[in-house]
């Protein structure tokens, strides 16, 4: 098995390259001039929005997960480029030159609608109007109706290996003025190569799965743990579900997390 990963030298590519390559599997990376993949990953240099340079990425390959994403930016255009059109030049280069490789999209929580009234599923209707969200879901339908074979994986808030995710959660989510009792569905970056390792046996071929552990915390938990001071409130919570998804189909998949709470993470010293 062969598998090209894009966004290698990223939060969650880095940590996951590492893991593949420690389990023995044979990785690809694509990566711009400069940059550097972890140790045992093939480097091959190419960039999503440059079509022609991603041919000799795939070819060969029996899988591609793709990773590569742009969140954390002001520029709503430069978002929909990458996530979207960069999405969509990576599929018509594996429909040409790897048709029969597996195709495993990283998709993200934030699709779901913040007033949903229960945690987030699979099959709800989703109508994000934030640029990275909508543009996730604008590339999940470009693969659905790609005729590849592919899996999307909607991954939560993801925390561990020294990421430092975790500890700047509460400024950052103080800054959107989040309610203190909101719960968020989390996952351990070990537990994000558990998904896709499942996902590459084929237990989740044309599915889109909710991946995260088996307890969402609260904002002000999440504070608690990294001591960290959030603001209090006994003020009613509007939407109870926002950031909580339904992971009963994953689990019924076959998928079980390594990592299983965040308080797991702390007594195994994986922060």
């Amino acid at each position: 098995m062969t598998i090209l990963v894009t966004g290698g030298t990223g939060l969650v590519g880095s940590r996951l390259l590492k893991r593949f390559v420690e389990a023995g599997i044979d990785c690809r990376g694509l990566v711009r001039p400069g940059k550097k993949l972890a140790v045992g990953v093939t480097a091959l240099e190419g960039d999503i929005l440059r079509p022609e340079s991603l041919a000799a990425a795939v070819e060969g390959v029996t899988a591609i997960i793709h990773l590569a994403a742009l969140f954390r930016t002001g520029d709503e255009a430069e978002i929909w480029k990458v996530n979207l059109d960069g999405t969509r030049n990576l599929i018509a280069a594996v429909k040409e030159y790897a048709s029969d490789a597996r195709f495993l999209l990283a998709s993200t929580s934030n699709v779901y609608d913040p007033d949903i009234s229960h945690p987030g599923r699979e099959d709800d209707h989703v109508t994000p109007t934030l640029a990275y969200p909508a543009s996730k879901i604008g590339a999940e339908n470009e693969l659905r109706k790609s005729a590849l074979n592919w899996s999307i994986l909607r991954l939560p808030f993801v925390y561990g290996d020294k990421d430092g995710h975790l500890e700047s959660a509460p400024g950052m989510l103080a800054e959107m003025k989040c309610h203190p009792a909101q719960k968020l569905s989390v996952l351990h970056h070990a537990d994000i190569a558990t998904a896709f390792e499942l996902a590459l046996t084929g237990a989740m071929d044309r599915l889109v799965v909710n991946i995260a552990d088996e307890a969402a915390l609260t904002i002000y938990e999440i504070a608690q743990i990294v001591g960290s001071r959030y603001e209090s409130s006994s003020e009613p919570l509007t939407n109870p579900w926002k950031g909580h998804m339904d992971v009963s189909l994953a689990r019924r998949l076959g998928f079980q997390p390594m990592v299983p709470t965040v308080y797991q993470a702390i007594r195994e010293g994986r922060l």
